[in-house]
């Protein structure tokens, strides 16, 4: 490269590294990742050291960072805390090329060692590269007295108040009767464990706040906090790998004893700190950690090589920025830029949307990945990611791929920001949004090819439809392999369908049993469809339980299908039942077993249930506006109307449907229908009003502003009301809903048909194990005595029945001073009640 041209790239290497470096440490928001970053440095190196006469002492590759700037006072370094000098794969060399050739630098590195110390194998202190901040902790006479970052190297920044927060940070030195060191500088790296990591970012989700880009960061950004008591709720960890200035302490002659003296001392040292021997040594120990990287409970980019001895570190010295007797060897970067394509949208087997991002293919950690999440929509809010941009992408072990910022600078012009699509990409129905939460749903349920498998093991279950003999497993396969599209579908299987289901789920698995057939010692073998042969018949299949259990195979090796024969007539039993059970069974969002049982007993009949809007359903007990709306949306999808009317046409009925209750005509009226009206003043004493005044929807809308205001409603709420009425679905809205409260009240007695129970308006909790019947059975007794039985104890609990082992729910109540039945009490009080 010509010199004015070289002088140009070196020139815009250099501020484009500053500039990365002031975002990392003192913005704590990186713009670039690791690997990109190291690019830009290595090659700024190599332009340096082709014309020397572009090396200045200001240029980044003279320093560490940046000087902090900020909130915290400086603290001079009195042994200047370098970086260490980073060593990768050779590029472009064949899987297959000796150890030299792939890790030239590597080589190079230990091979300067011996030439220099004239020795051959030196001996290493090895250990893992922890991806955190760097800092140095003080102590004088044992005491911690001060904590600074590295910051540029030679300065950092006084945090002493924050790393007193940090639990792994001994505040004083272990050092039993003998006397503390007068100073020791301990030098390590402060991090955020993985799991602590996600824990904290999956509760962020959960409060709508911003996520930490990953532990690195979140480590840097919790210790510059300028409030230690946010410091202090941050999950941060520390291992101490070195130390600095050290008076009134003789060393021991080695970096790994020093260590140990460390540990001695208090010191969390990282366990895979050991000692190695030569290249092969080294590399040895460079492929070990890099198999156990995956799986370690913190993140690192790299292991680190410091010769062992520290007279022959002194005898190497140091080069500008970096110790000659030590390097970092870096693994493949786990964050990576790479250009978003598009976003789309997929749909989890509970309806959840999840937005996923299409990429250009890039390979981090050692993977190509096209795909990463983006979690919801309110994260790709707080990343404003759009489709086009340049974003950094991270995979750390087993974690799915994710997108944690976009460098906003290489943005496209006219990128727009995204938004979440109106329709489910699978099934054609609504995707909902529940108020208040971050998750979308797609509405579809019953419908939704996505949903499928967890709709029919859902309805499936024991607490819904309880069909005897399907269980999870029977109920995926049945998707899986195309027998059931929908709930419906179950109630036209026949024997033959779940002989031919069982047989291919056998196919299936046979591979995975490749293992267990081994270990019946030749017991079994499989034809070209996977069917299972009797290789041995003198076997004793007793010994080969886990056979039995998966394949269908009888003693004599005939397929069975008594089972089949069983599931079948379950189907056929399970059409007999009650309208709360099916309602359970339809799996609609937040359509618990207590709000199925108050829905039924408050409309009657699955007729009204399904066709009763949101804003009447909110008027009953238990139902709020969010679980109304979830409701109403369910029973509005064309699929899930259609899965209803096959399920009801395959012979499911409903022995405990009747009218609606009379109590309904106490809460709707004119006045509720108006109070639920998103109509600004007004309010439900002016609703009162106006109902006393017209009675009729009818009447309300032959009237005009001026009349409302005469029937009490303000002028500013009549003006608001006139406004709401002139939209067209608004009033369409409107008259449909009080059309199906006519119909409703209609429909509900006049008073009361039932006798009030002894338990009618009391809240019963069940606890602990009963001898004389299940928990389930004693629940359904009392709800048929008036009661409501709940699963939680609160100040609105009247009762609770304690059994055998009952625990916090017990203690729950005594606390509160709730009344408490053990059994025998119970059985008194069901056997003089019926």
């Amino acid at each position: 490269m010509r010199k004015t041209d070289a002088t140009a790239r070196a020139a815009e290497l250099r501020a484009r590294i500053e500039d990365a470096n002031h975002r990392y440490y003192v913005l704590d928001d990186p713009s670039i990742p690791d690997a990109e970053y190291d690019a830009l440095m290595r090659e700024l190196e190599a332009l340096e050291a082709e014309h020397p006469a572009l090396a200045r002492d200001d240029s980044p590759t003279r320093t560490v960072g940046t000087r902090p700037d900020g909130g915290f006072p400086e603290v001079r370094h009195a042994i200047p805390m370098l970086s260490l000098a980073n060593a990768f794969e050779s590029a472009g060399v064949p899987e297959d090329a000796d150890d030299r050739t792939r890790y030239a630098e590597v080589a190079d590195f230990e091979r300067r060692i011996e030439q220099r110390l004239g020795i051959t194998a030196p001996v290493f202190s090895v250990e893992p590269k922890l991806d955190g901040l760097a800092i140095s902790l003080r102590y004088e006479d044992g005491v911690f007295v001060q904590g600074a970052t590295r910051g540029d190297g030679a300065t950092g920044e006084n945090v002493t108040a924050n790393l007193r927060q940090v639990r792994a940070v001994p505040l004083k030195l272990r050092t039993g009767k003998a006397p503390p060191p007068t100073v020791l500088e301990v030098r390590g790296e402060i991090y955020m464990p993985r799991k602590a990591f996600e824990a904290w970012n999956a509760a962020a989700l959960e409060r709508n706040e911003k996520l930490l880009a990953n532990p690195r960061n979140g480590a840097a950004g919790s210790l510059r906090q300028l409030d230690p008591a946010v410091t202090r709720r941050r999950p941060l960890a520390f291992f101490a790998y070195g130390v600095g200035e050290v008076a009134g302490l003789d060393l021991p002659e080695t970096h790994s004893q020093t260590l140990q003296l460390l540990r001695g001392f208090g010191f969390p040292v990282a366990p895979e700190v050991d000692t190695a021997t030569g290249l092969d040594g080294l590399l040895a120990y460079f492929r070990r950690i890099g198999k156990l990287r995956d799986t370690l409970p913190y993140d690192i980019d790299g292991v680190v090589y410091k010769l062992d001895d520290y007279d022959q570190q002194r005898e190497m010295g140091f080069v500008s920025r970096a110790p000659r007797w030590a390097l970092a060897h870096k693994y493949p970067a786990q964050e990576q830029a790479t250009v978003l394509r598009a976003i789309e949208v997929q749909i989890g087997r509970t309806g959840t949307v999840t937005p996923v991002a299409r990429l250009e293919p890039v390979q981090v950690a050692g993977v190509t990945v096209t795909n990463a999440t983006l979690h919801n929509a309110d994260q790709i809010a707080r990343l404003d990611v759009r489709e086009g941009d340049t974003v950094i992408v991270r995979r750390a072990g087993d974690v799915i791929p994710e997108i944690v910022r976009v460098i906003e600078e290489r943005r496209p012009a006219g990128a727009t920001p995204w938004t979440m699509p109106s329709q489910c990409p699978v099934c054609g129905s609504e995707l909902v949004r529940e108020e208040g939460a971050a998750a979308w749903r797609c509405s579809g349920g019953l419908a939704c090819p996505a949903q499928r498998k967890e709709a029919v093991r859902h309805f499936a279950s024991r607490r819904a439809m309880d069909i005897e003999g399907l269980g999870d497993r029977q109920a995926e396969a049945l998707v899986e392999f195309g027998f059931v599209h929908s709930p419906a579908d179950l109630y036209a299987l026949t024997v033959e369908d779940l002989v031919r289901m069982k047989t291919a789920l056998d196919a299936a698995t046979a591979a995975d049993l490749a293992q267990a057939v081994a270990d019946s010692r030749g017991a079994l073998a499989f034809d070209a469809r996977g069917q299972a042969l009797l290789a041995d018949d003198a076997h004793d299949w007793k010994n080969a339980p886990f056979l039995r259990e998966h394949l269908a195979v009888d003693l004599s090796g005939k397929l069975a299908t008594r089972w089949a024969e069983n599931l079948v007539a379950a189907l056929a039993a399970s059409k007999a039942t009650t309208l709360p059970r099916f309602l359970f069974a339809l799996g609609i969002p937040h359509l618990g077993e207590t709000t199925a049982k108050s829905l039924a007993r408050w409309l009657g009949s699955l007729d009204f249930i399904r066709t009763t809007p949101a804003v009447l359903l909110q008027a009953l007990p238990d139902i709020g506006a969010e679980v109304g709306r979830s409701i109403a949306t369910f029973f509005e999808q064309a699929g899930n109307a259609a899965v209803v009317d096959a399920l009801l046409a395959a012979g499911i009925t409903f022995g405990d449907e009747g009218p609606p209750a009379a109590a309904l005509r106490e809460r709707l009226g004119l006045a509720h229908l108006l109070q639920a009206l998103p109509v600004d003043k007004l309010g439900g004493k002016s609703a009162e009003r106006l109902a006393d005044t017209y009675g009729t929807l009818d009447a309300l809308l032959r009237a005009n502003a001026s009349g409302w205001t005469g029937a009490g409603l303000s002028a500013a709420g009549a003006e608001n009301l006139a406004a709401h009425l002139a939209d067209r679905d608004a009033l369409a809205a409107l008259r449909a809903a009080d059309a199906a409260m006519r119909r409703l009240l209609e429909a509900a007695p006049a008073r009361a048909t039932r006798q009030a129970g002894p338990l009618d308006g009391r809240t019963v909790v069940l606890t602990g194990t009963l001898e004389a019947m299940t928990r389930d059975e004693a629940g359904e007794r009392l709800e048929a005595l008036g009661a409501k039985v709940a699963g939680s104890v609160s100040k609105k609990t009247h009762l609770v029945v304690a059994g055998e082992n009952a625990g916090s729910k017990l203690a729950r109540a005594q606390e509160l001073g709730i009344e408490v039945w053990d059994e025998a009490q119970l059985l008194a009080f069901l056997s003089t009640h019926g």
